[in-house]
Formats: C-alpha cells, structure tokens, sequence
C-alpha cells in the first residue's frame, strides 16, 4: 500500500435526507440525444407510459446528490441504481423487474440507441437540464448472461469541463515538463489509465499542455466533441495507410500528432518506428505508467526501440478534493509528518469535517450547504509521470518489467501517485484519510 498509516476505523456518513413526498418535486428535463436520433416516443407510447416518468425520477434524483455517474444492473430479482458521488458508490434505489426494464429502456431509447438490441453493446447519449445546470450524459449499455442488460450513465456538467493541466491539477514542475517533452519534436508521449478512468480527459489535458504558438499540432483521431483551439484536425485520404498519412504530416510541418489510443501490437510497432522525427501523443490502457511501459516493450518486440523512441508515460488517478467550506484543521503529530513523509516543518493539515451532536440534544448537527455533509466535494487527479532517462531509460532496454521500472523511476525521484498526492495534502485540498481510501489493496 502507498499511504500505510492510521487505523481501520470506518467512518459512516449520514445518509441524504428523503424529500418531503408533499412537496413539489423538480425533474430533469431530456433535451435529446447527441447523435441527433428522433426517439419517436409517439410510436414507443407504452414504453413511454411505463418508463418515462421513472426514469425522469431517478436521474433528478442522482443529479440532485451531485451523482456523476448512475449503475443499472439487474441482480437477485430486482433492478439496482447505484449513485457514484466524487467516485465513491453509494446504493440509491430497486426498482422491480419490469419497472428497471422499463427505465434501462427509456433511457437507451433517449440517448439515441436502438431498443430492440439487447444483445451487444451500445453507446450513445442525451443533453440535460436539472435546476438550470446543463448537462452532457453519456449512456454505455452492456448485454448480460439471461437476456439482461447493464446500462451507466456519466454525466458531465457542461459549465465545469475539466480540460487544461491546471483544470486537472497539474504541478508546475510538470507543465514544465511537458513543454519540454514535444520540443524534441520526436518520440511518443502516453496518456495511461484503464477504461473510463478518465484517461481521455487526461490526454486532452497533455496536448492542452503544448504550445501551440511553437509548435503545428495535428490531430489523426476522434476529438469527441473537445475542441482545442490550436489543434487542426488533418484531412486524411482514405486511400493512404497510417505510414503515408504521417508522412504527409511531416511534409506539411507538423510537429505533434494526436493519434487514435495504442490497443495493438502492430499499431504499437508502427507509432514507434515512425517516432523518429515528430512527437506522437497517444492513449494507452494499462494500471499505470510502469505497466503501460511494460506492455508498450512486449508489444513492440524491441526493448531497445522503446526506450529510445518513447518519451514519457504519464497516468492518473482521482481523489476527492476537501469541501473549502468545512474542512477541519488539524496539527500534525511530527511522528506522522515523518511516517508519511511530509516536511518536518509542516504547521498545519486538513481532514474531512466530522459534526458531533450534543450530548444533552437529540438533534442532529447541521450539514454544510455545500458538500450535504459528506466532508469532499469534487475531485482532482494525482499524477504520475515517467520519463526515459538515465536508470529508467537503462533498465527498459534491458528488458525489466513494470516493477523494475517503477524502482528506477522512484530512484530518479520522478513524479509519483504518492508524491504529487503528499503535494495535494500539504496544500489542504484533500486528506491522508482520502489518499489511504483510493491506495487501500484490493482483495
């Protein structure tokens, strides 16, 4: 574990207060899929009728608890909703099995995917709006053994994008760094994490990062609906392979080239080989930046290539951030600050708000307005960055694997998970309570 200290106390947090069934109550308004399909309700009236108000009720539901992201999975007879605040899992509902086939389908029917198809995959999305946010939802539905289907919604509120290094929470040492990586004009830069763990997001942040006043970044992929003010989208021909589009690329003075995620091997080889003379920035899936590094030799077939030709790998995870509003100040015992590996010299921290009721009150404490009493609101990526150079760039080309890797890197002292998440602490924007929470092994 990266952040062994405390204790195992499990810490409970008041459960959101049940709306007075009395009282009017807000729903969500659907402003229509993305991908500009008609969900023709009038020819889905029965499906509209069973499933339109409730799907309505349970998404104004999770907006209303700041939810950016909503589960549906059948399990034991029943339709489970899960909520996800901040990134942590929070039960919110079951609805029946009929109720949850209606819902699933309402919404995939909202987001512009097609109902009768239940047995493969689909992505879509729908525009939102709940007490005057504007929302993005996207909508991934995966078919399940028996005929079933789990259905995720993640919702993103359109006035808080999370785009640029600083939106992110990138060092300055490491915005430094990352101009420095694309004035090499060659070599490959990865933007590392698993499925949905917000490594688009944090690879749009890397090419935001670059100078786009120094250098002609060109981009070969999707942008999904990000646009970057000095990226151009190059016209490709249909008829020319990746090899000749790069050239052509070259030819035209590019300097960057933004590129479709690395998912295979022969992709992989060729990213590398043409790596020579322009800087690529690309996607890749792995646990983290060693393991990228990794899996990028194996697929390669070439240690020595590899650390010639890559430049960085920088992964990410996400903490919750503190709520300003009730964050509790606290001053560590030097014992700690030694333990954890913070400066003697720190006068104060921060942890989550805890609300101790009286002894002689029945009442409850008042929550904080703005985070409901959950102590965080919001959250922030911790960054680790691995470049190749000296031991690391050494014991690649020698064939060692992602913890051989991530030993040398530890020994240059590059920007690690623990590193930038001690940063993150000293500057009171979220806890070592929170740090253990999102490091604790997994069994």
């Amino acid at each position: 574990m990266i952040f062994g200290f405390g204790g195992n106390k499990k810490k409970t947090k008041k459960a959101a207060k049940d709306r007075d069934e009395d009282e009017e109550e807000e729903l969500v308004l659907f402003q229509g899929a993305i991908n500009g399909v008609d969900p023709r309700l009038k020819e889905n009236g029965k499906l509209v009728q069973a499933g339109l108000v409730r799907a309505k009720q349970l998404v104004s539901n999770a907006f209303s608890r700041r939810a950016e992201m909503i589960r549906l999975e059948p399990k034991a007879g029943a339709t489970v909703a899960t909520f996800y605040v901040d990134g942590v899992p929070f039960p919110a509902e079951k609805l029946s099995p009929q109720a949850g086939l209606a819902v699933t389908q309402m919404l995939k029917l909202l987001s512009g995917m097609d109902i009768k198809v239940r047995t493969k995959p689909q992505s879509g999305g729908m525009n939102a709006q709940f007490s005057n946010v504007n929302y993005l939802v996207r909508a991934d539905s995966t078919p399940l053994p028996g005929g079933a289907e789990r259905l995720i919604l993640r919702a993103q509120d359109k006035s808080k994008k999370l785009f640029t290094p600083d939106d992110l929470g990138f060092s300055d040492d490491l915005r430094q760094k990352i101009r420095g990586w694309t004035s090499q004009r060659k070599g490959l830069v990865l933007g590392v994490g698993m499925p949905m763990s917000g490594v688009t997001t944090t690879t749009n942040a890397l090419l935001r990062g670059i100078d786009g006043y120094l250098y002609t970044i060109y981009s070969l992929t999707d942008m999904t609906g990000r646009e970057v003010s000095h990226v151009k989208q190059f016209e490709t021909n249909p008829e020319d392979n990746f090899v000749q589009t790069v050239g052509r690329c070259k030819r035209a003075e590019g300097d960057v080239l933004y590129i479709d995620p690395i998912r295979d091997a022969e992709f992989a080889k060729l990213v590398v080989e043409e790596a020579e003379d322009i800087t690529f920035l690309a996607e890749f899936t792995a646990r983290d930046a060693a393991d990228a590094i990794a899996k990028l030799v194996e697929m390669v077939g070439d240690p020595k290539l590899v650390s010639e030709r890559l430049t960085a790998a920088v992964s990410q995870k996400l903490v919750r951030t503190l709520c300003q509003k009730c964050r509790q100040a606290f001053r560590p015992h030097p014992k700690l600050l030694a333990k954890v590996g913070l400066p003697p010299e720190t006068k104060v921290l921060y942890r989550a708000f805890e609300a101790s009721a009286s002894e002689d009150s029945d009442e409850e404490p008042d929550e904080c307005e703005q985070c409901g009493g959950m102590g965080y609101f919001g959250r922030v990526a911790l960054i680790e960055a691995i470049e190749m150079t000296g031991a690391v760039k050494e014991t690649v080309a020698g064939g060692g694997d992602a913890a051989a890797i991530k030993a040398a890197a530890r020994k240059e002292k590059m920007q690690s998970f623990q590193s930038d998440g001690l940063r993150l602490v000293a500057e009171g924007r979220t806890s070592l309570e929170e740090l253990q929470r999102v490091f604790k092994p997994t069994k």
